[in-house]
């Protein structure tokens, strides 16, 4: 039953919505640290190295699954690979901005083991950046390089028209899905070695 009378607070508008918890935000700010922004949705992972201010927060760098492909990414873009890549690709640009640590902020999202979230701090931990954590949440390697979707992928090709459907993007990218984990290699080491597809190819 709704609360109401003369100290009754409409709630902020975020929290209405159900987009912030204030609480945890609060617990978050008061490291003084920038905040690893993890977030996924239903296209997309991003990434994004964040700072408060007074006046809101502004972000210091900012990293999507679409930008993977600068790196030749032919994978999903939302997939634990993904995650992990685009929280190593953050990670690897902030460290050249001179920002070697940080705080995980996950949002409202469930903090479950092997989460996508938690790929993306796996990927910003391998790059370099000090966040507190716990190894317990961390997906394992094998899910990071997308092994699981490898698996699959030669399992379901016996089944010709289903594999073509459930991998219809992968294969009009020029990917076989049972090659996932070789390609995931051969992203992670572009993004190692700080060039994009079109630079080194230039």
């Amino acid at each position: 039953m709704p609360k109401f009378g003369p100290r009754y607070r409409v709630p902020f508008r975020r929290k209405r919505e159900g987009k912030t918890d204030y609480r945890k935000r609060l617990k978050l700010l008061k490291s003084g640290k920038p905040r690893l922004v993890a977030r996924v949705s239903a296209n997309r992972v991003q990434a994004m190295i964040s700072k408060a201010s007074s006046i809101g927060d502004y972000t210091l760098v900012h990293v999507t699954s679409e930008h993977l492909k600068r790196y030749g990414w032919k994978g999903g873009t939302k997939n634990t690979p993904a995650a992990y890549l685009v929280g190593y690709l953050c990670g690897k640009q902030a460290l050249q901005r001179g920002i070697t640590e940080a705080v995980l902020d996950i949002g409202r999202h469930a903090a479950r083991k092997g989460a996508r979230v938690f790929a993306v701090l796996k990927g910003a931990l391998d790059a370099g950046l000090q966040i507190p954590h716990e190894d317990s949440v961390l997906p394992s390697e094998d899910r990071i390089a997308g092994r699981h979707i490898v698996e699959y992928a030669k399992k379901l090709k016996q089944k010709s028209e289903e594999y073509q459907k459930r991998f219809s993007q992968y294969l009009s990218r020029g990917l076989p899905p049972e090659e996932l984990e070789a390609h995931f290699m051969t992203v992670k080491d572009q993004i190692m070695r700080g060039g994009s597809q079109d630079e080194t190819s230039g």
